[in-house]
């Protein structure tokens, strides 16, 4: 063929899912058991093009077991925001290894935009909204570039996330909660059947566990989400924006 008639290159910029088929997913998996659910998708239409996501806090475990069930070779992204709790760190490394994934990523911020926008590591003082999308959003952005879809570890139990669905549409990304509908009963029971590792914090009054600065214990009686960005107008870090079905 000719120069002058090669055909152009193209690129596709469509998302890689629609409201629509979000929606279909959704019908199509309600009532579904996790573990099947996660089989069907994981071994089928999303293989290599999905990853989990987990800042390996206080019930990270479960869901991390309930995929490495069906494949530990998926991706499994961390993002290191550079302020995180030691025990944060050491749980990550012993629960990946002990579940068996084998591909671990950790993202970390821009460090030219550390430096330009954080120089004195002080901006979750007075800016915790700028804070979180330089050290948490940003780093996830580039982490998921390339995938058409990932797994959240949220639930709907945890305040603000009431009538959480299994599947959103995140930025033209699939998202997906498969313990959207877990309870913290449920929850528990599955650290108890299948021997899963607490994050050594949770014992020392820490049931939601983020970045060192801006998580505090929490006391009897509060909500469990209540020492994360204490004295803050604040619930979410900005990478689980409002979800779009």
């Amino acid at each position: 063929m000719s120069e002058a008639a090669r055909l152009p290159d193209v690129i596709d910029t469509a998302p890689a899912f629609t409201a629509e088929q979000v929606a279909a997913l959704n019908a199509r998996f309600a009532g579904r058991p996790t573990a099947e659910m996660l089989a069907e998708l994981l071994t089928g239409e999303l293989k290599g093009r999905i990853a989990v996501v987990s800042s390996f806090g206080a019930e990270s475990a479960v869901l991390l077991d309930l995929v490495a069930a069906v494949d530990r070779s998926m991706p499994l992204i961390f993002i290191n925001t550079q302020k995180m709790f030691g025990e944060t760190l050491a749980y990550r490394d012993g629960l990946a290894e002990s579940l068996g994934f084998t591909d671990l990523r950790v993202y970390r911020p821009d460090p030219y935009e550390i430096a330009r926008r954080d120089d004195k590591s002080l901006r979750w003082a007075y800016d915790p909204d700028g804070c979180c999308d330089l050290r948490k959003v940003e780093p996830l952005r580039r982490a998921l570039a390339g995938f058409d879809a990932w797994i959240s570890g949220r639930k709907g139990f945890q305040s603000g996330r009431a009538g959480l669905p299994r599947f959103e549409l995140d930025e033209g990304r699939l998202k997906i909660n498969p313990l959207a509908d877990w309870d913290k009963a449920a929850i528990d029971a599955q650290f108890t059947l299948r021997e899963l590792p607490r994050h050594p914090l949770e014992a020392a009054g820490y049931p939601s566990i983020g970045c060192q600065p801006c998580t505090s214990q929490v006391q009897p009686g509060e909500d469990p989400r209540a020492g994360r960005w204490r004295h803050w107008d604040k619930t979410e870090c900005g990478i689980h924006n409002q979800p779009v079905f």
